[in-house]
């Protein structure tokens, strides 16, 4: 048996190592092939090209490797066409994927979507573009097989978020959290983002903030969490060239899992991160700076109230967020004081947190994916079920005046 899966995200290639994981150990004579990461990779998989490379996001970084993706397209079109694997599995990255779904389809490859772009919250119409080149979709998110299947899409199955898995499995280093813990003020973490323009962007913004909460209480300490070594340089660059004085700010690399759990709260990015600090039950303000030209777009075709995936999941603000052109880091400070000197404040917005993670996390994506993509190659995905879980209500739509719009800028 032979697969191409396929992520283009840092997340997405974690996504696909788990899956890959999974149909090893069913069918270990399976072959993977695909386009990803250092995690897939790491599994035994053929890696084409290293794909976690490209993870660009607005229109213009997108157009500024236009060629690149249309040369990956034709080459993944002569590995279908050469070597027919048995089925094609992209995780979220839409666009590109699309490209790759199109070219499968017309080789007669069955598509599996795994982990599906929001084409819910933002971009619906897109959802003729799964209605032709997709034939499974693995969702997600609880509501969305019932979008899917109201839009001509029979093939959508419920099988959770891989991500809840992978937080269960990740180790932490009790070594660093003991000494960590040996430092009696509160903590702030700060989640710019996985991607270098999110970290451009969201960055500044969080340094104000922190400056802000300072001016106001001392006893404070903020610990920033990058990605890689290149985002801590570059975070320790826009510090200096602020100008801003934090003496208790710390940025730290690899160490995300870590300083989530010692935190007392957190400003983040939009994006699967959420997810974890929504396990973690830790108050959250969400906040994503782009360009007004881009907030212009954006705003057109945006159809549900909220940007971060906890308050969607929610369908209420259980998160305070902004996405924004502008600077919100007076509100960000406010928030984060209001937690810091107010205990019963903070605890309240954690147990909302807990309680939605309880209703909402549901273990085993992986497996229940690797299921679904056998099945369908063998020919017997119609006995495979997702999950049983009780019906969650739709996403919030747009208000009928068109007021606080939001997109969804989560990643896989």
């Amino acid at each position: 048996m032979r697969i191409f899966i396929s992520a283009g995200e840092p997340s997405g290639d974690l996504h696909a190592a788990n899956l890959a994981r999974a149909i090893l150990a069913r069918r270990p004579d399976t072959e993977i092939v695909g386009f990803g990461g250092e995690h897939l990779k790491a599994t035994g998989a053929t890696l084409l090209y290293p794909l976690t490379e490209l993870a660009v996001m607005w229109f213009g970084r997108v157009l500024l490797n236009l060629r690149k993706f249309f040369k990956l397209a034709d080459q993944a079109d002569a590995y279908f066409r050469d070597e027919k694997p048995d089925a094609v599995v992209l995780i979220d990255y839409p666009g590109f994927h699309w490209a790759l779904a199109k070219r499968a389809k017309a080789r007669g490859i069955p598509v599996i979507y795994y982990v599906p772009p929001q084409l819910w919250a933002w971009a619906g119409w897109r959802v003729k573009k799964v209605q032709k080149w997709v034939d499974h979709v693995l969702c997600s998110l609880p509501f969305e097989p019932q979008w899917y299947h109201e839009r001509g899409v029979p093939g959508a199955t419920f099988v959770g978020h891989p991500y809840f898995d992978e937080l269960a499995d990740r180790p932490l280093d009790h070594e660093f959290l003991g000494e960590q813990s040996m430092r009696e003020a509160p903590v702030v973490v700060l989640l710019p983002g996985s991607r270098t323009q999110e970290l451009e962007r969201n960055f500044p913004a969080m340094l104000r903030a922190a400056s802000k909460v300072l001016a106001r209480r001392k006893n404070v300490r903020f610990v920033v969490a990058c990605l890689h070594e290149k985002h801590r340089s570059l975070a320790r660059e826009m510090l200096r060239q602020s100008g801003l004085l934090i003496p208790s700010l710390e940025i730290h690399c690899g160490r995300t899992a870590e300083l989530i759990r010692m935190a007392d709260l957190a400003w983040a990015v939009s994006g699967s991160v959420g997810l974890e600090l929504m396990n973690e039950a830790l108050p959250t303000v969400v906040v994503y700076t782009i360009k007004p030209f881009d907030l212009m777009v954006a705003r057109r075709f945006m159809t549900t109230k909220f940007i971060s995936l906890v308050n969607l999941l929610a369908d209420a603000e259980v998160m305070p967020e902004y996405l924004t052109d502008r600077d919100v880091s007076s509100e960000m400070a406010e928030h984060a004081l209001l937690w810091l000197n107010d205990p019963a404040e903070r605890a309240k917005a954690s147990q909302c947190l807990a309680s939605l993670r309880n209703r909402v996390a549901v273990p085993g994506a992986s497996e229940r994916a690797a299921d679904r993509v056998i099945g369908v190659i063998e020919g017997r995905s119609a006995t495979l079920r997702g999950p049983h879980r009780p019906p969650e209500s739709r996403p919030a739509r747009r208000d009928e005046d068109g007021s606080a719009p939001g997109m969804s800028l989560t990643s896989s």
